[in-house]
Parts: structure tokens; sequence; C-alpha cells
């Protein structure tokens, strides 16, 4: 394709992402686009950089990343890529490549991908909160331009975010179904109280106010605590 033909398809794929109202058919959109520029393995995920674990949840993960012909999961994928973490030492998206020696798999972050072995895309999705998902793509022949790599932050944000809103929004009813002391620990949280204080208010420990926050964040379906307390005050 021509660099017009790459914008042009890209630019298509994601507003048909942006008004999908399945995941199925953001995946659809997703590989459609990528098999013709040799990428077909993909993950879709939410990340935080507020917690020890990156990833929060995994929406799509696809393709022999391993390339052992095995099917893969979301717990084999997140611990076996030790890529994954670059996100958090740049804003910008960014090629790898795993080449096979004598010890094993080596994974290393490259400006373009070369030679044989798995290569990939990661592409890190940033929203008012800072870090939020990400979306990597991968195959053994990879398109790895700077047009597909400007394509795929396109869809990478379109991705992400339709598929976080379909499957993490909340219900109307969902502070509702709050317990009356995460209703409290929200409320202290939303007036400016750092968690040792609210600990201390609510004589409780530190840990059980992180440990709230976080089972609130679940019940939300919000990926922060800023996002928690939004939610409050649209549905209180």
């Amino acid at each position: 394709m021509r660099n017009a033909e790459v914008a042009e398809a890209a630019f298509r794929c994601a507003l048909a992402i942006e008004g999908a109202k399945s995941l199925v058919l953001i995946q659809d959109e997703v590989r459609s686009y990528g098999i013709h520029f040799g990428y077909d393995r993909f993950v879709l995920f939410s990340a935080s950089t507020a917690r020890d674990e990156l990833v929060e949840r995994v929406y799509w993960v696809e393709g022999d990343w391993f390339s052992n012909g095995g099917a893969i999961d979301a717990e084999t994928y997140i611990r076996h890529c030790p890529v994954m973490r670059h996100i958090l030492e740049t804003s910008e998206s960014f090629f790898w490549t795993k080449t096979i020696g004598t010890e094993g798999g080596r994974y290393r972050v490259v400006r373009a991908p070369v030679g044989l072995g798995v290569h990939g895309l990661q592409v890190p999705v940033y929203g008012l909160s800072g870090l939020e998902g990400a979306m990597s793509v991968g195959g053994e022949r990879i398109n790895a331009s700077a047009q597909v790599r400007m394509a795929f932050r396109l869809i990478a944000h379109a991705a992400f975010m339709t598929a976080r809103k379909l499957l993490e929004s909340p219900a109307e009813d969902s502070i509702g179904g709050l317990s009356e002391r995460e209703r409290e620990v929200l409320a202290w949280t939303a007036a400016g109280r750092r968690q040792i204080e609210i600990a201390a208010t609510l004589g409780l420990s530190e840990r059980t106010i992180e440990n709230h926050l976080r089972r609130i964040r679940k019940r939300l379906g919000v990926v922060t605590t800023a996002q928690a307390i939004r939610r409050g005050e649209i549905v209180s």
C-alpha cells in the first residue's frame, strides 16, 4: 500500500471500531487491518502505574506469541512477556524483536526489527489519568514502517477506549452496589483526604483502605480512583 492508502485504511478501521457494539467486532477490524501488514498476534489490555502489577485486565489475547503452536491465555502472556514493562519507560510506541539462541528466547526493543523470529509493536494508550492501557501486535514478517506504526497508534487508541467502554461500563445502580464502608471511604477520598488520614479517622489500617479503594474501582468498572470519584458524583 502507498502511504495515503495505509492512512486511509487505518482511519476507516478506527471509525469502524468506535462504532463496534461488541469485542468480537473490534477484534475483526484490528485483525483485518493487521493481516495486510504481517501481524497475526494481538494483545489488548488495561494498565495502571499505581500498582505492582502493570496489567489490570486483558481484553484480548490471540496468536502464537511464543512460537510453540499452542493457544495462549492472558496469564501466560503476562508472565512471559519481558518487554511489556517497557511502556513504563516511554510514551511512544516501539518495536521489539525476539530471537532464539542457545539459552532460549531473547527479547530486545529495537528501532526496526529484522531477520528471523517473532517481531512486534507495542502501543501504549494514554488518557486523563496517564497510562491507561496498551495494544501489542506481532508476527514473523511484519511491516515495520513508520506509516504502519503511526496507523496502529490510531487503531490501538480506538480499540482500547471502545473495548473498555463495552467491557467495563458500570451499571446505573453501581454506586448503590457499594457497601456503606466503601461509600464512606470514597467520600473521604473525594474530600481530599489521604489514605493514612482516612485510616486514622475510621480506625482501620492503611492497607484496608487501599483494599477498599481497589474493590470500589472494580465494582464501578473504572481504572483509577479519580474516575471512581467522578462516577460517584454523576450517579449520586
